[in-house]
């Protein structure tokens, strides 16, 4: 299946980056390629180095961004490793760096790797083929407590206790293997008039477990604060986020570079020492336009923060 995903909030990204021809920066998450072709092709001797955890990006990339052979580098590693590559690959820094911390539309709809409730599939949901936890593992070993908290805290589900209870209970006669059997039974919780009421029952508990899966909401403070030490002065950092718990992480670690002085407010003067790594250049983030949601449904809940090193 070719590697398709339209990038969201486009322009505004890497308009946000203010590019320098001879800069280097860094794709934290490349997807199909979309806003690496455009820094590109605002680069001259520039470098943009490009990170996925998913080798069909990868692969993808080096058909896509071919014309800009010499310009670009492709490494297959999850973003929380960002630091090493900054430190392999430019050690004298980095001029901005981009992080959409949504799933593909390739992920989405390839239904073999085990993201859609819509699709039947092995229960898999990992961005990373190569990575030992899957949904599988998740749904079948997690005790009952762990699957509520889970439901709760990641997919801000209020029927979590009545979902998690299900779940173990079918998994006791034998073990849930599939997409489609998973949301039948996370459907099955749900009193009958809300089970076809508005949005699939299931869509809250999938994003809880793929957020699970992959760590999405752990590794997003030690991932800015690579990036953060890796930008020169003047650097930007643009960060896209999908649903209220992203942006609310991002949002506090932002708000931590920018004003985390710990001094009483009645203080006269800061006396704790703080000094401001970034300044906020998004008090409010930037959404997409009503064209963009309209020719891109996917793009709606998009949010996207910038930062600038100071």
């Amino acid at each position: 299946m070719a590697f398709l995903h339209k990038p969201v909030l486009f322009h505004e990204t890497v308009d946000g980056l203010n590019i320098k021809p001879d800069g280097v920066y860094i794709d934290c998450t490349l997807g199909g390629g979309g806003h690496a072709s455009l820094v590109l092709s605002k680069l001259t001797t520039g470098k943009l180095i490009c990170l996925d955890q998913d080798m069909d990006a990868i692969e993808n990339a080096k058909k896509v961004l071919a014309p800009y052979e010499g310009k670009f580098e492709l490494v297959h590693t999850n973003f929380e490793r960002v630091g090493e590559v900054i430190r392999e690959l430019c050690p004298d820094g980095i001029d901005g760096a981009m992080i959409d911390l949504g799933v593909s539309s390739h992920q989405l709809d390839t239904p073999e790797r085990g993201f859609s409730y819509h699709h039947e599939a092995e229960l898999d949901m990992r961005m990373d083929t190569e990575a030992p936890l899957t949904a599988k593992l998740v749904v079948n070993t997690y005790s009952q407590s762990d699957l509520c908290r889970i439901l709760s805290d990641y997919g801000e589900e209020k029927r979590a206790s009545a979902i998690a209870r299900a779940i173990v209970k079918a998994r006791e006669i034998k073990p849930i293997e599939t997409t489609l059997e998973l949301a039948e039974i996370i459907k099955s919780a749900f009193p009958p008039k809300e089970r076809f009421e508005g949005k699939h029952p299931a869509r809250r508990s999938f994003q809880a477990i793929r957020i699970e899966v992959n760590r999405e909401l752990d590794i997003i403070p030690k991932t800015l604060d690579q990036l953060v030490s890796g930008l020169k002065k003047g650097g930007r950092l643009c960060v896209i986020t999908f649903h209220s718990l992203e942006d609310r992480v991002v949002k506090e670690c932002v708000k931590g570079y920018t004003n985390g002085c710990t001094c009483p407010r009645d203080f006269p003067v800061c006396v704790c020492g703080f000094r401001p790594s970034l300044i906020n250049l998004t008090r409010k983030p930037i959404v997409p336009s009503k064209q963009e949601e309209e020719e891109n449904p996917r793009s709606r809940s998009a949010k996207l923060r910038i930062a600038e090193k100071c």
